[in-house]
């Protein structure tokens, strides 16, 4: 990589350390320190949420999902669309007033409200199970990103690198370092895309027609895939916007329902149609290069044997000038730590406040908020090392974490009878028995994924206990 690269990509760096290090002097509490006093507008609130919604995971996964079915790849992002305008609707104006009234830090705090200590604790170890799982898979994509980029320097210190810069600014700065960083990191990304990476892939690699000669004719239609596919990506992703850790510290940081509605709507708007095409464009774009011999030198003749992940960065490589390489990077590391920073900063709010019980009357909880996030930053790496899809680590953290508490909180949101251990029963078989089906690997028919078992099997268990 050229020094100019080099430079550009250390001044992105330096940039998103220095935002860390300026809100660690403006968080005086843990109320700051994880939602913000309450006090964020839309815009920051918008792009934040989807920037860590779609992230390094989705980033490198999209372009992944491009390189293997081209162009239908996209509906994975209409999924979130769907889901970020639904918990607008239907989420939102039934938990700001309480998240804003009694000084909520955590999800699980208001399933304590109306179940209990235990199903909130019960809730928050699901919930950090989830978030440390993601939080590695976002790590791992960042990982990826540098090796295709230089393969030189092995995934497991490209996973050291990439997390102990985030962790580093998300130790310090709490949840305003990662939403003001977000936003940053979010437009970097926008600009890379829009005016560096996917016109000089179009222009190098010959234009549509030499593009569309290239591939078979399913990789530019919309319906190269099943409808089982999109079935568990629906049931994978919908519900996570309404039990995303992430998400409900976005909705407290927000000044109003107002301002958390129009945030909700601006997420869904950038992840489809805006970023999910863009993604799985340059993806496609990755596998016609693999196809013309353009990786050659880094021992790729065709896509054979091709990482999908790793040919969207190898495609950047290969086809960027200098200067230019180091700014699309910094946009990729972008999408990467805007999402690993906010699920550390998740898994730190379930371990401190549901877990611990640390609450934001205590002096010393934010010095202890930010030990705990410094030492599950260091565990995730450690996780990451092990791992090798980014997209199966991130959708399996995702579907544990749903199929434990999604049918609790529909409950809590919809039911005038709430029974605690209708909740506390749901959680722990709906989690557990989707996390066993996915360990032993065991076929669902028709090739469903198991979060549905584990969401029929969670709701069946509710009904019956409740009732």
């Amino acid at each position: 990589m050229n020094v100019i690269d080099i430079l550009v990509f250390a001044v992105y760096m330096i940039i998103v350390l220095g935002i860390g290090f300026y809100y660690y002097r403006k968080n005086n509490s843990a109320k700051d320190y994880y939602v913000g006093g309450n006090s964020m507008n839309s815009w920051h609130v918008g792009l934040s949420v989807v920037a860590t919604d779609v992230g390094g995971g989705f980033s490198i996964g999209l372009g992944g999902l491009g390189f293997v079915m081209g162009l239908s790849g996209s509906w994975m992002l209409f999924t979130g669309l769907v889901g970020a305008w639904l918990s607008a609707v239907l989420l939102i104006p039934k938990v700001i007033k309480d998240g804003h009234q009694f000084h909520l830090l955590t999800f699980p705090e208001l399933l304590k409200r109306h179940y209990g200590k235990q199903v909130a604790l019960v809730a928050g170890i699901i919930s950090f199970i989830g978030y440390l799982g993601f939080t590695s898979s976002q790590l791992l994509a960042g990982a990826k990103l540098a090796v295709g980029t230089f393969p030189e320097l092995g995934l497991t210190k490209a996973l050291i690198i990439m997390g102990s810069i985030a962790m580093i600014y998300t130790v310090f700065g709490g949840i305003k370092a990662v939403i003001y960083t977000d936003t940053f990191q979010w437009i970097i990304l926008m600009v890379g895309l829009i005016f560096i990476g996917i016109p000089i892939s179009y222009v190098t690699l010959g234009g549509y027609e030499t593009i569309s000669k290239t591939l078979p004719a399913e990789f530019f239609s919309l319906s190269n895939l099943s409808w089982v596919e999109l079935a568990n990506w629906a049931i994978t992703i919908i519900p996570i916007w309404f039990v995303g850790m992430t998400l409900y510290q976005r909705i407290y940081a927000c000044k109003n329902e107002k301002t958390a509605k129009k945030a909700w709507y601006i997420a869904g708007l950038f992840e489809y149609p805006i970023m999910a095409f863009m993604g799985v464009a340059l993806g496609l774009m990755a596998r016609v290069a693999a196809a013309q011999g353009l990786f050659s030198a880094d021992g790729f003749t065709s896509e054979v044997g091709l990482d999908p992940e790793i040919g969207l960065p190898m495609l950047l490589k290969n086809i960027l000038p200098v200067g230019l390489m180091g700014l699309m990077l910094s946009a990729y590391f972008s999408a990467i730590m805007s999402t690993a920073d906010s699920c550390l900063l998740a898994a730190s709010g379930n371990f401190t406040t549901d877990i611990l019980g640390l609450n934001d009357k205590n002096p010393r909880t934010i010095r202890i908020s930010q030990i705990i996030t410094f030492i599950i930053g260091f565990v995730a790496i450690l996780i990451a090392t092990a791992m090798t899809s980014v997209l199966d680590l991130m959708l399996s953290s995702y579907a544990f974490m749903v199929s434990g508490l999604l049918i609790p909180v529909l409950g809590m949101l919809y039911s005038k009878k709430q029974k605690p251990l209708a909740a506390l029963l749901s959680m722990l078989f709906g989690g557990f028995s989707t996390l066993i089906l996915m360990f032993l690997e065991v076929q669902i028919p028709y090739g469903f994924d198991p979060i549905l078992i584990g969401i029929t099997l969670s709701l069946t268990i509710y009904i019956l206990v409740k009732n």
